[in-house]
């Protein structure tokens, strides 16, 4: 028997072929056992509130149509929000040219700086660091190109600025 959270998915995805949506695309889907359901939502462009409004009336129909849930459910979609965890490529690509948090894997340390690349398999950030220069005695400050392969990524938060 297909799960809720497949048949949602499934209704998604098929939204999504449509030219009004293509944009779009699923980042999570929670469903609890007190029938409540969370739809993230991102877009290589934006996620407006018109988007989230038109997709939860078209869950809902099939929902309440299907009989999947009683009567008591809350669905809720939204976008992922800056707080979230970048999970797809795309969602790299959409965020060139901000600031980024990454938590490699490896040895759990975080790089911080500006997405400024997306490759097949990485990304680039750069930042900037003081670092000593043969033949100086002060360290000077130098834009240093990290380049972070994907498998390498346990985790990427883009971080606010209010400067």
């Amino acid at each position: 028997m297909i799960s809720l959270t497949e048949k949602l998915t499934a209704l998604l995805e098929q939204k999504f072929q449509e030219e009004e949506f293509s944009h779009l695309f699923l980042v999570e889907l929670k469903h609890s056992t007190n029938d409540v359901i969370q739809i993230f939502l991102d877009s290589d462009s934006s996620v407006t509130y018109e988007y989230c409004v038109k997709l939860s009336r078209y869950l809902e129909g099939h929902i309440e149509e299907g009989g999947w849930l009683g009567e008591k459910y809350t669905l809720d979609v939204s976008s992922a929000g800056v707080g979230a965890p970048l999970q797809f490529k795309r969602q790299y690509v959409k965020n060139i040219g901000r600031n980024v948090s990454i938590e490699v894997k490896d040895d759990h340390k975080h790089i911080k700086g500006v997405l400024t690349e997306v490759n097949e398999d990485s990304v680039v950030v750069e930042y900037e660091e003081k670092v000593k220069i043969e033949g100086r005695k002060k360290k000077e400050l130098t834009t240093i190109r990290k380049e972070v392969p994907f498998d390498n990524i346990k985790k990427t938060i883009i971080t606010v600025s209010f400067k």
